[in-house]
């Protein structure tokens, strides 16, 4: 089992907030909330299949061990990334030459940037699976509407569909989580889920692995400007055995500062404006 794949998977389940209940606000029908629910991811899974709003950002990723801040740039050959500090101190001017050096040897080699591009595609897919079986996995029922920083926000609890059948061992893990997710009532763009593990799932009888109970991932979207989402945290903490090693993930990854590039860029251009060094952070975001 591609662990990143599976982690990519995982990542679509997130976390909610804690803010006051809307006055007055009218209680949703479970029916009713299925088909919001439904509406809204049917809405990121559209989103998510359409690359015409490529993006600039920052990623600062950390874990118990290590911290990392790259500048990334969304391009039709895939994205690209430059690395800009370890454990929030910028790199030293020989870390810095090599970094710059790779970049070099990426755009002078095509096949390294299709072979990133080959693994993107692949997570994506994985994801674009997720999302079109997410409204069938799970029952979602209306638990309030609260004030978000936009507007009124709904929230929903999810429990496992026991009538879902999850077609793959990518998919088993749907049957163990459940959560909360909210969505914007204005845009019905989902902005948080929060998933647990409510049981340990194993894959190929435990033989090919296995993800243990208490797990749990954490996701967060936002508008960026001009009506376009994306994610802006992610949280995951999980123990998960794939064959016979084990594997204790805690990562949380924030992302920032983004900002529309040219639409049909390709990907040594995003290398010749990394290399220029990082974009200023954009007004108002």
């Amino acid at each position: 089992m591609d662990v990143r794949r599976f982690l990519s998977l995982l990542c679509l389940i997130s976390c909610a907030v804690h803010v006051p209940v809307c006055a007055g606000a009218e209680a949703l029908s479970d029916a009713q909330a299925q088909a919001l629910v439904a509406r809204a991811l049917g809405t990121e899974l559209r989103v998510a299949r359409d690359p015409s709003h490529p993006m600039r950002y920052m990623l600062h990723r950390s874990t118990p061990r290590l911290t990392s801040t790259k500048d990334i740039i969304e391009t039709k050959d895939g994205d690209v990334a430059r690395l800009l500090s370890v454990n929030d101190t910028p790199l030293a001017p020989a870390d810095e030459q090599q970094e710059l050096a790779r970049l070099g040897t990426l755009a002078a080699n095509p096949s390294l940037q299709k072979h990133r591009k080959d693994n993107e595609e692949g997570d994506a897919g994985i994801v674009l699976k997720l999302l079109r079986m997410l409204p069938n996995a799970f029952l979602y029922q209306y638990a309030g509407t609260v004030n978000g920083p936009f507007g009124p926000v709904h929230r929903f609890t999810f429990r496992p569909n026991t009538r879902f059948d999850p077609p793959d061992i990518e998919t088993q893990a749907l049957t163990a989580m459940s959560g909360e997710l909210r969505v914007d009532a204005a845009q019905e763009r989902v902005i948080r889920l929060e998933g647990h593990l409510q049981q340990d799932t194993n894959y190929g009888w435990g033989i090919l692995g296995k993800l243990n109970k208490g797990g749990w991932v954490v996701l967060e979207q936002a508008d960026v400007g001009d009506k376009q989402w994306r994610i802006v945290n992610v949280q995951l903490e999980m123990t998960l055995r794939v064959l016979f090693k084990t594997k204790i993930i805690n990562t949380t990854e924030q992302m920032s500062r983004y900002a529309p590039v040219p639409a049909g860029m390709d990907y040594r251009q995003a290398i010749q404006m990394l290399r220029s060094g990082p974009a200023a952070a954009p007004s108002g975001r």
